[in-house]
């Protein structure tokens, strides 16, 4: 039995004008699986397809052609959206409530009793750090603490799968550190998630895999540390060496009690490969790039 949360197959959508005829293609066959319980980064230039593909996954566009499986049904079945927690880029939330009473408006949208809904805020509001905040109205909440509640209103639910578009938008380093640790802290808890961003540093530090789109086509899809290990160099990693020692390096390394030694390859940038990613497929429309492609090219 096959542990993918989603699958996608040769996916495809067009959107057309009034009169029905082609006005872009913003997703052109794309296939791929999301497993069970990994955290997946969904990436690409502006008009890439990535947010026509979430919007799809979530039922709310229909597919021109193509299957999507969420969660073993039909991305088209709404009654898989109770296992699914959705954090839009922008949160569009009640400014006047504060975090106890949106969080209870939201339990109620999945027919939570009191109790659960009561419970699950305080779990929440504790888990996002807004325990000091919560009986503030949400107009007077800075940017990291309305991207805070909106994630706790995307786990009001306990979903199995999230779904994140542009999570550290706007925050501030130590905002961005502290939603980073709260992705890693759902990927402990057994949740899939899949996240769209532009931030690339924080995708490498959170992803265990990637996809990267260009113009509605999957050019890249492997595991984070595969795709930035830069297979046509190694690396010696040792403590602090004398100049002696630096100098006989090659030929005597144990006669100077240099012990603990590290031999692996280095790895790139998720930012670079990104770049070069973009910038050859311009350059060749139509082409894949396999794991093994995208290592041995290096830093390019």
């Amino acid at each position: 039995m096959s542990n993918a949360v989603i699958e996608i197959r040769n996916l495809s959508k067009i959107y057309r004008d009034f009169w029905g005829r082609k006005k872009v293609q913003a997703v052109k066959s794309l296939s791929m699986d999301v497993m069970q319980g990994e955290v997946f980064g969904l990436l690409g230039p502006n008009g890439s397809g990535k947010t026509t593909t979430m919007k799809m996954l979530l039922g709310l566009l229909f597919p021109t052609s193509g299957e999507m499986t969420i969660l073993g049904k039909p991305a088209a079945d709404v009654t898989k959206n109770e296992r699914i927690g959705y954090l839009p880029e922008e949160s569009y939330l009640y400014r006047f409530l504060n975090a106890d009473e949106t969080l209870d408006f939201y339990g109620r949208l999945f027919n939570m009793t009191a109790a659960d809904r009561a419970r699950r805020a305080d779990e929440l509001i504790e888990m996002v750090g807004l325990g000091k905040a919560r009986r503030r109205q949400l107009k007077e909440y800075s940017k990291g603490m309305t991207r805070r509640i909106g994630l706790a209103q995307a786990l009001i639910n306990d979903p199995d799968l999230v779904l994140l578009d542009e999570p550290t938008s706007g925050l501030d380093p130590t905002g961005t550190r502290e939603m980073k640790d709260l992705i890693i802290q759902l990927k402990a808890q057994g949740k899939t998630v899949v996240m769209c961003s532009h931030q690339l540093a924080d995708v490498q530090d959170v992803c265990d895999r990637i996809a990267v789109l260009f113009q509605g086509e999957l050019k890249v899809l492997g595991r984070v540390d595969e795709l930035l290990e830069l297979r046509n160099e190694m690396q010696m990693r040792t403590p602090t060496l004398s100049d002696e020692a630096m100098a006989d390096i090659r030929q005597v390394l144990k006669k100077h009690n240099v012990n603990d030694v590290e031999f692996s390859r280095p790895k790139a940038d998720l930012e670079q490969l990104f770049l070069r990613t973009v910038r050859e497929s311009g350059e060749r429309p139509g082409r894949r790039f396999s794991t093994e492609e995208v290592a041995a090219s290096g830093r390019g």
